[in-house]
């Protein structure tokens, strides 16, 4: 084999290799993007279960050791 033929066939299976990567990077991105619609789905649904238990909207506004809070209930 001459050296172009090497060089040749090197290229060859370089490009075969690049390819089978590119496939498993597409399956990657795939599983990644079924995974980000599956959490979103779990999120939206967690959101509306709480927005279910609490249809005031009021939800994260409490705080720890809120001495007005505590004064305005009659608490302190």
């Amino acid at each position: 084999m001459s050296l172009n033929q090497l060089m040749a066939l090197h290229q060859f299976l370089f490009s075969l290799e690049s390819q089978e990567a590119q496939r498993l990077a597409w399956e990657d991105a795939e599983q990644a993007r079924t995974a980000r619609a599956r959490a979103e789905a779990i999120a939206a649904e967690r959101l509306r279960a709480m927005l279910d238990a609490n249809p005031s909207g009021q939800l994260g506004d409490a705080k720890l050791n809120d001495f007005d809070a505590l004064k305005r209930s009659g608490l302190l």
